[in-house]
């Protein structure tokens, strides 16, 4: 394996887990991490040798979940980052796992949202609260960090794609 296909490959589980801990401390995704996954999908397309066709697939469905993603924005079930993270997830993706990504998002962001929930309905313990994002992440008015789910699912699914096996040669 390249060492620049090494690079772009490292390039999503850090880019996902940087998201999640993002979303956790200060419930933002932020637009460069977003564009940063566009980036290094096309340069790992370009490394692999995808074809038009094959692009366009991945590009479909990454445009399907931005439309879809923001209809739930605007509606105020989620977040704009959530949106354009799974949007950018998706390009990864393609069609070929998109549904799995999208149940393991929904189990686990529902499984997030109980143990949020109840986390709220106790006091937050004395040692958190001097922490800005304890208090913010405890507050009855804010919502759901959901891009830890949608992170999370990303990486379990992730070695079951197919640009991800074209990567590593399998």
């Amino acid at each position: 394996m390249s060492l620049p296909l090494v690079a772009v490959l490292g390039l999503f589980p850090f880019a996902m887990a940087y998201a999640a801990a993002s979303d956790l401390v200060s419930m933002t995704i932020s637009n460069r991490l977003c564009l940063s996954l566009a980036a290094g999908f096309a340069g790992l397309a370009a490394l692999l040798g995808l074809g038009a066709i094959d692009i366009g697939w991945h590009l479909a469905a990454g445009l399907l979940v931005l439309t879809v993603a923001f209809g739930l924005f605007a509606a105020g079930w989620i977040g704009g980052g959530d949106a354009k993270l799974a949007a950018a997830t998706a390009l990864w993706f393609g069609f070929d796992q998109l549904m799995p990504y999208l149940a393991t998002a929904g189990v686990l962001g529902g499984i997030l949202t109980l143990f949020i929930l109840r986390l709220r309905s106790r006091p937050l313990p004395a040692v958190a609260e001097g922490w800005s994002w304890a208090r913010r992440l405890h507050a009855a008015n804010q919502g759901v960090p959901y891009g830890i789910a949608l992170a999370f699912a990303a990486l379990l699914v992730l070695p079951e794609t197919a640009i991800w096996r074209a990567a590593i040669g399998v």
